[in-house]
């Protein structure tokens, strides 16, 4: 789980890794024998009996610094990944982080260059709320309307969605789910299991080659295997 991509000078949130150390962090997988890829990918190959050797990468809220530093990097090791982006705040900024320099995201015309370059767009909400505390209506505006959103900006349905904060319950996987994502990728979700609450390891700025692999090696002792998944 990676978010912004640049200057990691000012970052409170410890939501950005320098293009660098990304670069060193692809590195260390592909020498390991792993290449990652888009959420949608990984899915489809394990479903194959295939999935061995891939890595699901995910680039949160979709910052403009995705095209200029991320993208570039993982050209070079030929990786794809998965950016989940905030149809309802194209053009905008992370006004949701009320600490740290506002940091621009996306126009429409930069999510589909990030589509045409071979990346997979999933949702990450219309606006980025915690959906546990949104009424139903609300709850249904940033599942349901932001799958609409970028089916058609993007031409194609959005098969993953993201949880904004990493925050689910059942009633709001069951939306998401309702909304006819494939899949939805959360951080921790606790005793929820299955394709609609997938969790992820966090990597930051501070993960060289021994964290990664202690990272790993902790989260698979951690995590029970995910139901539904081959």
């Amino acid at each position: 789980m990676y978010h912004s991509v640049g200057d990691c000078s000012d970052d409170p949130y410890r939501v950005t890794v320098t293009p660098e150390r990304l670069d060193g962090q692809l590195r260390w997988m592909r020498r390991r024998g792993l290449r990652g890829v888009s959420v949608a990918e990984l899915l489809a190959a394990r479903a194959r009996g295939e999935g061995r050797g891939l890595v699901g990468l995910t680039f949160d809220d979709g910052y403009t610094d995705f095209l200029d530093n991320a993208l570039p990097v993982l050209t070079r090791w030929k990786c794809t990944a998965t950016l989940f982006v905030l149809p309802g705040r194209l053009g905008g900024d992370n006004a949701w982080d009320p600490l740290g320099p506002r940091k621009p995201l996306l126009t429409a015309d930069g999510v589909r260059r990030a589509a045409g370059a071979g990346m997979e767009i999933g949702s990450h909400g219309l606006t980025h709320v915690d959906l546990t505390r949104a009424d139903d209506t609300l709850l249904k505006a940033e599942t349901v309307e932001s799958r609409a959103l970028l089916e058609e900006l993007t031409g194609v349905p959005a098969a993953g969605f993201c949880y904004p904060y990493g925050t689910v319950d059942r009633r709001v996987m069951d939306a998401v789910r309702n909304a006819g994502y494939a899949y939805a990728c959360a951080i921790d979700p606790g005793e929820l299991s299955g394709p609609h609450v997938l969790p992820r390891l966090h990597v930051g700025q501070d993960d060289t080659a021994v964290r990664l692999l202690l990272k790993y090696r902790l989260h698979r002792l951690r995590r029970r295997p995910v139901a539904g998944l081959r």
